[in-house]
């Protein structure tokens, strides 16, 4: 894995501090029953700050969204270990059990900080990627157009952009090179804004003569195996890709390895083992990957495949295990106005509980706002309030 270096300056390209004024306060909050799932204002919140990435990318970082406590732990291993590179990365990853998806972004470690710094918006986006895949994809195809009506969606050095019909495609112009984009959801979308928003550290103010759209230097990385299959609004997986990049990350690539005897693409699946205590948002979610009836969580032994008795059991989600807090990076809390979604409110601050801990009620959808995995595929809350739009 050779590092290539675009040949552009990014000078005027990087983000203001994060939050250096108190963010508006959403307003008009709803009962706590009416957050069983994501309004169409809250997915259009969800999905601005990556609408716009290459569709292979925009997949990597859906997936890996399912699985956020494992964001946490390879967000802390890059850290301290910045010298990985190249092959040495990939050997390192090895000892490593996180799922295929989160270990992807471990070459990408601007969109790792990203997720791990506003972990309410990466749990936010992994629970309406699992429970309204369908809506979740038709939204981003929904900004993508307010971005190309305006402008600031083209095609360029960096990036292809086609239409299917009414479908808008991107892609990376290198399709070995993943190249990053960085850019202003509010401004890069033209006249779409929210008197609030529900993840203030995401939505700076676009500071004048600053440029709204641009990218991180380019990455030649494997991670990014999936893509979008934007007719059945889901995600699927390039076999022969998901392959090369497990032979070279996993000790047990063998027994993990997808047979495309069948075809190249393959079916993204979640995997709930990896999901490691970390609660769904709804109740149904969870029962769909093995949680009792009215549960937003499952036992440990659940997850794993096995009932009290130590029989094989259907899989489910993940263990409700104790974890240390994330990274305290000073983004991604909410305001302490406001429930969370579903029961329970968010505080101001980090939580002492573990980040995505089994602390939490089954009753409750989410933890404090310090909250900390995709799956290979086989063959074939945010807040209420928001304010209106304009």
């Amino acid at each position: 894995m050779n590092i290539a270096i675009a040949s552009f300056a990014l000078s005027a390209l990087a983000l203001p501090a994060l939050a250096q004024s108190e963010a508006p306060k959403p307003q008009d909050a709803k009962p706590a029953a009416a957050d069983a799932t994501f309004s169409a204002e809250q997915l259009e919140q969800i999905v601005a700050p990556i609408a716009l990435h290459p569709d292979s990318l925009l997949s990597q970082i859906l997936m890996a969204s399912t699985y956020p406590l494992e964001i946490v732990q390879a967000y802390r291993w890059v850290q301290k270990n910045p010298s990985l590179k190249e092959k040495a990365l990939e050997e390192a990853l090895k000892q490593q059990s996180w799922d295929p998806a989160v270990k992807g972004l471990c070459g990408l470690p601007t969109v790792l900080k990203q997720m791990n710094d506003n972990l309410d918006w990466t749990q936010d986006l992994g629970d309406a990627f699992l429970g309204q895949k369908e809506e979740l994809m038709k939204t981003v195809q929904k900004m993508r157009k307010k971005a190309l009506d305006a402008g600031n969606l083209k095609s360029g050095e960096q990036q292809k952009v086609s239409q299917d019909g009414e479908i808008i495609i991107v892609e990376s112009a290198k399709t070995e090179i993943v190249y990053v984009p960085t850019y202003y959801p509010t401004a890069v979308y033209g006249s779409w804004y929210y008197p609030s928003y529900y993840y203030p550290p995401m939505y700076q103010p676009y500071p004048a003569g600053g440029l709204m759209f641009g990218f991180a230097v380019g990455v030649a990385w494997g991670g990014c195996w999936g893509g979008c299959n934007w007719h059945g609004n889901t995600v699927v997986i390039n076999n022969n890709n998901f392959n090369n990049f497990n032979n070279n990350t996993n000790i047990n690539a063998k027994q993990t390895n997808i047979n495309n005897a069948s075809g190249n693409q393959g079916s993204w699946n979640h995997n709930p083992e990896h999901r490691q205590g970390a609660n769904y948002k709804n109740p149904q979610t969870a029962q769909k990957y093995g949680a009792s009836q009215g549960s937003n969580r499952v036992s440990q032994d659940q997850a794993r495949g096995y009932d009290r008795s130590g029989s094989k059991s259907t899989p489910a989600a993940g263990g409700a295990q104790q974890r240390p807090a994330p990274a305290n990076t000073g983004a991604g809390a909410r305001p302490s106005s406001g429930a969370g979604a579903g029961s329970g409110a968010r505080s101001s601050t980090g939580g002492s509980s573990g980040a995505l801990s089994g602390s939490r009620s089954p009753s409750a959808d989410r933890s404090a706002s310090s909250r900390g995995a995709a799956s290979r595929g086989g063959g074939g809350g945010g807040r209420s309030g928001g304010g209106g739009r304009r």
